[in-house]
């Protein structure tokens, strides 16, 4: 990737890297851009390996030097017609 002040440039061959991993570079040309690519991408790993998305996420803060918020606890719900009454 090449970067001129808020201007990105991809390689052939990294387009080619990116698509792989079901990235379109294609029209992305500044910071925000690439992050909206990336968009679909985290919302799939979110979705099929959730896992993987908080190794990736933890690494990157390590990387930064920062502290992730605390988890959101995934909860299954029970349709209330499976619940026992009140009384």
């Amino acid at each position: 990737m090449l970067r001129s002040g808020n201007l990105l440039r991809f390689t052939a061959k990294e387009v080619e890297q990116h698509r792989g991993f079901g990235i379109d570079l294609d029209g992305v040309k500044s910071p925000d851009d690439f992050a909206d690519a990336l968009v679909p991408w985290i919302e799939a790993l979110a979705e099929v390996r959730p896992d993987l998305l908080d190794k990736l996420a933890q690494d990157l803060a390590k990387v930064k030097g920062a502290t992730l918020p605390p988890r959101n606890v995934r909860l299954s719900v029970v349709p209330s017609s499976d619940c026992p009454e009140k009384s």
